[in-house]
């Protein structure tokens, strides 16, 4: 089914509707009243709309606060979170999430333009095309490091750097599209700990690109780190001291960024998937299509779904396991790759 987001500008509470909700709730600015609704309504989905479906409509709104008038709706009540351990937990690690962001907004916006960005995107493609080109020789320099673990400690530290990076990315990005950064702070799952960032309302941002520019800022933040040490390590002459580290540092770096972009949940590609095919909760939703289809091509159920969702779900059903042995077999690949 098609549905619409809905936020109330005051509380932040969101909820879904029907495009019959939608319909009306578009047209509902104080100027118009049941009579003037029926008619456009009857014109739209060819039946007039009964008193008993404008009261529960108007019902959902008053009990939403969304009705001029209306007191805000009392924000649901969480469940308590897990307290933190040793093992895991959050803790947030700036008082103002939103304000901070600005900052560095502030500072980065000349960066932040197409005129600058674009070439950086082009920048980055022909690094990946460079080193796919070059993968023997990448791979044979990085497997040097399996006998210099301080520097793979050093490599370790700069990754996780740019992946406390690549979450301030995300917020930056957002910051550029007029969107709100509700938390920053640190997720630990022992023996990991990340930072994490929080966009609260960009889901609610007016436009697709603006979603997809959010969700791949980190990934894109991660190879544009890249580029200066491919550069070195293409200037390098074979059998330089520094091509092992810089071949190691360009490998996993460029399998961290590349891996966020895999459209998997949680990773980032999966938000952005989403977002390029207009669909929401697009892994659950494809589950609960599966069983409706395992209930038999003639249900009821299953001939509701539109063509282009039965399209989407069908090839996520089967995109999805492939990533996921694709996943593996590359994992194999270069873990085989550096050890011999």
């Amino acid at each position: 089914r098609t549905v619409h987001l809905v936020r109330h500008p005051v509380t932040g509470a969101a909820f879904e509707v029907g495009v019959k909700e939608h319909f009306l709730m578009a047209r509902l600015d104080g100027t118009r009243n049941l009579d003037d609704l029926a008619p456009a309504y009857a014109d739209r989905f060819g039946r007039r709309l009964g008193e008993e479906n404008w009261n529960r409509l108007l019902g959902l709104l008053g009990t939403r606060g969304l009705l001029a008038g209306a007191p805000d709706p009392v924000a649901p009540e969480t469940a308590p979170k897990r307290p933190n351990s040793l093992w895991r937990g959050t803790r947030p690690m700036v008082a103002d999430a939103d304000a901070t962001t600005a900052r560095l907004h502030r500072a980065l916006r000349p960066l932040l333009r197409p005129a600058v960005q674009y070439p950086l995107l082009a920048a980055v493609l022909a690094l990946l095309a460079v080193l796919a080109v070059r993968a023997p020789a990448l791979f044979g320099d990085a497997a040097e490091l399996a006998g210099q673990p301080v520097v793979f400690l050093g490599i370790a530290l700069f990754l996780w750097l740019s992946i406390t990076l690549h979450e301030l990315a995300h917020g930056v990005a957002a910051q550029h599209h007029g969107g709100h950064v509700a938390e920053i702070g640190l997720r630990w799952r022992f023996p990991a700990a990340l930072l994490y960032c929080t966009v609260d309302n960009y889901l609610f941002l007016p436009g697709r690109r603006a979603k997809l520019v959010i969700a791949g800022a980190g990934a894109q933040l991660n190879m544009v780190l890249l580029l200066p040490f491919g550069v070195w390590w293409l200037l390098l002459p074979a059998g330089a001291p520094e091509r092992p580290a810089l071949a190691g540092l360009l490998l996993l770096g460029t399998v961290q960024a590349l891996s966020n972009l895999v459209p998997l949940p949680p990773l980032d590609g999966y938000r952005m998937l989403g977002h390029a095919l207009g669909t929401a909760h697009l892994a659950p939703e494809t589950r609960a299509y599966l069983r409706v289809r395992r209930g038999g091509r003639d249900s009821p159920a299953l001939a509701a779904y539109p063509a282009r969702a039965r399209r989407i779900y069908t090839a996520y059903a089967i995109g999805a396991p492939l990533l996921l042995l694709l996943a593996a077999a590359g994992t194999a690949v270069f873990v085989l790759a550096l050890l011999g």
